[in-house]
């Protein structure tokens, strides 16, 4: 058996256990559920601060009216303002060259008695599968981080190779967030946020009372709902840490679950978490951690010599399939040794995976899976319809209608540089612009 075979044989046993009497989401005959083909666009720039103001032409009444975007002003408009956005101007101020402005995502969902079932497929603007996250390199003396997304400044200057992992996110709903069935993600992304206009400088947000070293621990904006801030939209404008508890309780958030092509697809999962106050993971642990001492800059594990035939990667390596892209732990890991005669160019992975050590919560998603061929990813999902998990998780049910919407991080991007859809309904066994099929 190959080290690449043995991998692959490893990863199917530890996906095993976990599906029990459920359907395996790979196997299930998808050609009898139904096809909903969807547009997701490029936004740029255009968060809910723009939607709410007079640059938003007439816009920014509908939305302070609670109308829904694509009903209301932009049916059918994602390719058109995708197009437009992704080229510069306003609302990018920082085009990325040859990013495309729109994209097309089948979208496939299914159910039984206790599980939903997604399946989807898209191709990808990148001839190779984004597969490389948070690498460091051997310089010869000491390792460094190494690449990153297309904004990174030395990445545009082209110091740096672009590596940086193909992302897919659900965002969920079960009613309990105002507004948005009708605005969708957009009413997570505001001004200060990574990326985005008056971008929060590091120092602030550290210090912080809440967000910061005596509170979250973060040193970004990231996602938050408006619910959250006392005048509704500025990162700092936070409410007390016992009202916010209080809209967590009363299920004032919205469900935000990842699949990641580096940071997951190996262990066959997706992480789970939430947004509200911030975008934050659930309860547990999630299926990666770092690989590499932040402040040593000591590796912890490297690849295992004898079951994937190396140490470490090499330049060379980027973008060839034949070889490991990830460290999962149980599987084709072995104990860093500083001793193994490293030399400069060797690269490893700056994150650890393990399905084995994820846990709680965090772990809901236990059967998810991504390929990637001829330029279009496959990508299949399950999730119990009832995790367990109420201050986590929605609570779903057959017979029940949510909200999702969903966003594709690709071509070597991150933050603001995605493309995102408008929200859509979802029905579990009852009509929905999506409509979950009942398994037989």
């Amino acid at each position: 058996m190959t080290p690449r075979a043995s991998i692959s044989a490893f990863a199917a046993i530890l996906l095993m256990p976990s599906f029990g009497l459920a359907a395996d989401p790979a196997t299930l005959d998808w050609s009898k559920v139904p096809v909903k083909t969807v547009k997701l666009f490029y936004p740029g720039q255009g968060g809910y601060d723009w939607l709410l103001s007079p640059e938003h032409k007439k816009g920014d009444n509908a939305v302070k009216q609670g109308k829904a975007c694509a009903l209301s002003c932009h049916e059918d408009d994602e390719a058109a303002m995708g197009n437009k956005l992704v080229k510069g101007g306003p609302l990018e101020p920082e085009p990325i060259a040859g990013k495309n402005g729109v994209l097309d995502l089948a979208v496939q969902a299914a159910h039984d008695a206790d599980h939903l079932y997604f399946r989807f497929q898209w191709k990808t603007n990148m001839a190779r599968e984004g597969r490389m996250h948070d690498y460091i390199r051997f310089d010869g003396k000491e390792w460094k981080f190494w690449g990153g997304d297309r904004d990174k400044d030395t990445v545009r200057a082209g110091k740096e190779p672009p590596l940086f992992e193909d992302r897919f996110s659900i965002m969920l709903d079960d009613g309990k967030v105002p507004l948005f069935a009708r605005q969708g993600c957009w009413l997570t992304c505001h001004n200060g946020m990574d990326t985005m206009p008056g971008e929060a400088k590091k120092e602030d947000v550290e210090k912080h009372p809440y967000l910061g070293k005596g509170g979250l621990n973060r040193d970004e904006v990231l996602k938050f709902l408006p619910a959250s801030r006392t005048d509704g939209k500025s990162w700092d404008k936070t409410k007390t840490k016992e009202e916010i508890a209080k809209i967590k309780a009363d299920g004032g958030f919205l469900d935000l679950m990842q699949w990641r092509a580096h940071r997951s697809n190996i262990a066959g999962m997706a992480d789970d978490g939430y947004v509200l106050d911030y975008r934050l993971g659930d309860a547990g642990t999630g299926p990666f951690t770092w690989n590499v001492d932040r402040k040593t800059m000591t590796p912890k594990f490297m690849f295992d010599p004898a079951k994937v035939g190396t140490k470490a990667l090499r330049p060379e390596d980027i973008g060839n399939p034949a070889k490991p892209a990830a460290l999962l732990r149980e599987a084709n890991t072995a104990p860093y040794d500083a001793n193994a005669g490293w030399k400069e160019g060797d690269i490893l992975p700056g994150r650890l995976i393990s399905r084995a050590d994820a846990k709680g919560s965090a772990a809901d998603n236990d059967a998810t899976k991504g390929t990637w061929k001829d330029s279009t990813y496959t990508l299949v999902w399950r999730r119990k319809l009832n995790t367990g998990n109420t201050a986590d998780d929605k609570i779903l049910k057959v017979g029940g209608t949510y909200t999702v919407s969903f966003a594709i991080h690709d071509d070597n991007v991150g933050a603001r540089f995605h493309h995102v859809s408008f929200p859509f309904s979802l029905g579990i066994g009852v009509k929905g612009d999506i409509q979950a099929a009942k398994l037989n």
